[in-house]
């Protein structure tokens, strides 16, 4: 039988400004392991830590742009454009246009605070 996920449940954001993160299917909302669905909606100027995770992170960018530094350089991925992540690849993401971004990030296994490892 098909599971309804009926709302979203908000969670907490990591960086210097205020970003929503809205979790459909992962660790918090249905409490599972293997993936995470989360739209996410970032302002200008936004920035995290960079994180060296353990799981797989594709994010399709819906609005604007978001930025990706990693190893090799850094790349823009703009509306309408998808970026794959591998675990164990170090990356950085930003939001560095004036309107920010809108985006889904699908994380397998889920995104994990334990398992995304943050840089101090």
């Amino acid at each position: 039988m098909p599971t309804l996920i009926p709302k979203p449940i908000r969670v907490t954001a990591v960086g210097n400004k205020p970003k929503l993160i809205d979790e459909y299917v992962g660790r918090v909302n249905s409490k599972t392991s293997n993936i995470s669905v989360a739209h996410m909606r970032s302002p200008g100027g936004w920035e995290e830590p960079g994180q060296t995770p353990e799981f797989r992170e594709i994010t399709l960018v819906l609005a604007g742009t978001l930025r990706v530094e990693h190893k090799g350089g850094v790349m823009d991925v703009h509306a309408g454009q998808t970026v794959v992540c591998e675990p164990g690849e170090w990356v950085r993401y930003s939001t560095p246009e004036e309107d920010g971004a809108e985006y889904v990030a699908i994380c397998t296994p889920a995104f994990s605070p334990g398992t995304v490892h943050r840089d101090d």
